[in-house]
């Protein structure tokens, strides 16, 4: 695991971009596509948002969501409302390349099984994403693998989780997330300190601890990372 701290959010969203846009071009260049799935949260819609303006073959990447909220069309709790504002309004991707996760339809599971088999149709069986996006939380989930949630233990492709804030959720699985050839890590705010820590030594006993390891980075501002010891 790779660990940069940099000096704040903007800082953090800035080279999250960049370093999703250098995937996304040597993928690009060896396969000839780039599998990509987003997390949400305040930070990566900066990322989102600067990675719209990156000049890449946008033609050939597929946009995934790591995790998504059950709620309506346009609701302002859903990342997907949130990736249309800062990304995609601002490209001319094909419906096709934008694989939104179905949670408008009624029957939760069925649309689980659904996403997965989508996966698996564009990254393999069992699906290989080439850039898995992740957030941390004051409780130390991550995508939407929350604490004692069922979906901790869910081996398919992907999962719908218990209530939590409000909303259940869908997620990809443990499975999908540690498969990937690269995870990327943006952890901003005081409020991630203790979390970020546990994260960096390993903790297995937080959701996020138990995320593959090889093949990862970390993108920290200073305030999350204030007191890491990380020599």
């Amino acid at each position: 695991m790779k660990l940069l701290i940099l000096p704040d959010a903007k800082t953090v969203a800035q080279k999250a971009a960049e370093m999703i846009a250098e995937s996304a071009e040597e993928r690009i260049r060896l396969h000839g596509i780039f599998l990509l799935a987003v997390s949400g949260g305040s930070t990566p819609w900066k990322m989102l948002r600067q990675l719209a303006d990156i000049n890449l073959s946008w033609d050939k990447i597929e946009l995934f969501q790591t995790d998504e909220r059950i709620a309506p069309a346009g609701d302002q709790q859903r990342n997907l409302t949130q990736i249309q504002a800062n990304l995609l309004q601002h490209l001319a991707l094909k419906p096709k390349q934008v694989q939104a996760m179905p949670v408008e339809q009624t029957d939760l599971n069925l649309a689980a099984k659904n996403y997965a088999q989508l996966l698996s149709k564009s990254c393999g069986d069992p699906p290989i994403l080439d850039l898995v996006h992740l957030g941390l939380g004051e409780d130390g989930h991550t995508a939407s693998l929350l604490p004692d949630d069922p979906a901790l233990k869910i081996k398919e492709p992907v999962a719908i989780t218990n209530e939590y804030h409000g909303h259940r959720r869908m997620t990809l699985t443990y499975p999908t997330i540690n498969a990937a050839c690269n995870r990327l890590w943006v952890i901003t705010g005081a409020n991630k300190q203790s979390m970020l820590k546990r994260l960096y030594h390993g903790d297995s006993q937080i959701p996020a601890g138990l995320v593959e390891r090889n093949n990862t980075t970390i993108l920290a501002d200073q305030s999350a990372a204030a007191g890491l010891d990380h020599r």
